[in-house]
């Protein structure tokens, strides 16, 4: 008997949750259920996380979290619980299968059967904004060398699991070579360990437009946090619907499986709401406390249900469905299954899957990190950049000089384009003239002047290399 802590949410949350507990329990899961309350309730109450501590700790005690979609109120000083909750109990991987279950739900897709290894706690999803100036916000990209192993490892040990053939890698470090670069060497490092496992990388863009038109070439794709929610959603629907989707939060110690669609209010309280992402979410559950033949059966007669055309209202359609259901009516059906297994789409069969072998990360030995500069960015309203290099050179000291003026990543100075459009948001970057060094008593000393000369210095960055390589891009054009 395993323990469990289930939130039913808000919107059709409970309809969904109350389908999907009975589902699971007719097909013998053995759970014990601790109930707590999450989402809107929670935060019009007073509490911005959404969440009590007193339920943080049945988390944390039952270590499997299965959660029905949420509500998070309109407005600021709401933060996403889901995203929160990942954060916090350490859920780095979130892993979204997605098949095609042609004929029985439309789809351009016929032959399409990959899945989404999302990393899931860093990126821009750290959620660090500043506003700089009256003209410029800032979102800070963090990504770790913990973080992409640990996710890209994941990606490996699955397709492992589960005789999988490829892994692909989708960045965008051809622009981004620092963040996205980073994900990419990991990625080649670890897939060496693999060599199993075909393996590839595609840049975004093109990987993702090559997802949407071709699919069936991918099986499991692997990518930072942002790229990989907004194509989990993409990979959902083009198998026939989000709303058929369930995800997994896999962490060393907690876990969270849920739907990936939204609490949808305006269905709320009409037993109509699809319960199919809930509970592919719990089989995903099953299957990871290790109750897998509970997991095959639910699965199997959710499939055959499919196939029998008994479909709710998001993915009735005439000429192949058979019956329109409700969320209570359509549990019934795939309860009366149980036991049952599709003919024309594919079986499942979870009984030989072994553990995921995931050792925890080992930090590497420290590179040399030796200080070569400094970006101070600049709120200045003015719009030619020479005029305000001439008042930025004013606070040169000890050999440290001014090398470069860039206005939102593109080079403005010296020798930039009067073409080029300005905000008021300015990057100017010191660096030691060849027979001189760069400490931070010389950055305190540059910050000093800054007040001296009158000049609205917002923030710096140090620039250092790690065993003798740049940590720090380049100005765009430089």
């Amino acid at each position: 008997m395993t323990k469990i802590t289930v939130a039913k949410g808000d919107g059709i949350g409970p309809e969904i949750m109350d389908a999907t507990l009975k589902i699971i329990l007719a097909a013998g899961a053995k759970i014990e259920i601790d109930e707590i309350e999450v989402g809107e309730k929670v935060y019009l109450a007073g509490n911005t996380a959404g969440i009590a501590k007193e339920s943080w700790e049945t988390i944390r005690n039952n270590k499997i979290f299965l959660k029905a979609p949420i509500t998070t109120p309109q407005g600021g000083g709401y933060k996403s619980l889901n995203v929160t909750t990942r954060k916090f109990l350490g859920l780095y991987s979130n892993v979204r299968p997605c098949m095609s279950l042609h004929p029985f739900v439309s789809t351009k897709h016929p032959i399409m059967d990959i899945v989404i290894v999302r990393e899931n706690e860093e990126d821009l999803y750290a959620g660090i904004e500043h506003q700089q100036t009256d003209e410029v916000v800032q979102c800070l990209k963090l990504i770790s060398r913990p973080g992409c192993e640990k996710i890209v490892r994941y990606a490996f040990e699955y397709a492992k699991q589960q005789n999988r053939k490829k892994v692909t890698c989708f960045t965008k470090d051809n622009i981004m070579k620092q963040t996205d670069g980073l994900f990419h060497q990991v990625f080649d490092e670890i897939a060496k360990e693999y060599p199993e496992i075909e393996n590839e990388h595609w840049i975004i863009d093109i990987g993702a437009a090559k997802m949407a038109d071709t699919p069936e070439i991918f099986d499991v794709i692997v990518m930072p946090n942002l790229y990989g929610d907004v194509l989990s959603d993409i990979a959902a629907q083009i198998t026939g619907s989000v709303g058929l989707a369930g995800s997994a939060n896999i962490g060393e110690e907690c876990s969270m499986f849920e739907a990936i669609h939204g609490s949808a209010p305006r269905r709320a309280g009409q037993n109509v709401a699809n319960p199919s992402g809930l509970l592919q979410g719990a089989i995903m559950m099953l299957n990871h406390i290790g109750q897998t033949e509970t997991a095959e059966k639910v699965q199997n007669a959710w499939l055959k249900t499919l196939e029998d055309g008994i479909h709710t209202y998001d993915i009735f359609k005439d000429g192949i469905s058979k019956q329109k259901v409700g969320t209570k009516e359509f549990a019934t059906a795939v309860i009366a299954n149980l036991g049952n297994k599709p003919s024309v789409l594919k079986p499942v069969s979870y009984a030989n899957n072994s553990a995921l072998n995931l050792p925890k990360y080992k930090r590497k030995p420290a590179a040399k990190k030796e200080l070569v500069g400094v970006d101070v960015f600049v709120h200045w309203n003015g719009t030619n950049p020479n005029e305000l290099a001439d008042k930025v050179k004013k606070i040169e000291t000890n050999g440290i000089k001014l090398t470069m003026i860039t206005n939102r990543g593109i080079k403005v100075w010296p020798d930039g384009f009067k073409e080029t459009f300005c905000t008021d948001h300015w990057r100017c970057r010191f660096k030691p003239t060849e027979n001189s060094l760069i400490s931070k008593s010389n950055i305190i000393e540059i910050l000093t002047s800054t007040l001296k000369e009158n000049i609205d210095a917002i923030k710096t960055e140090n620039l250092y290399s790690f065993d003798g390589k740049a940590g720090y891009s380049l100005g765009q054009g430089q």
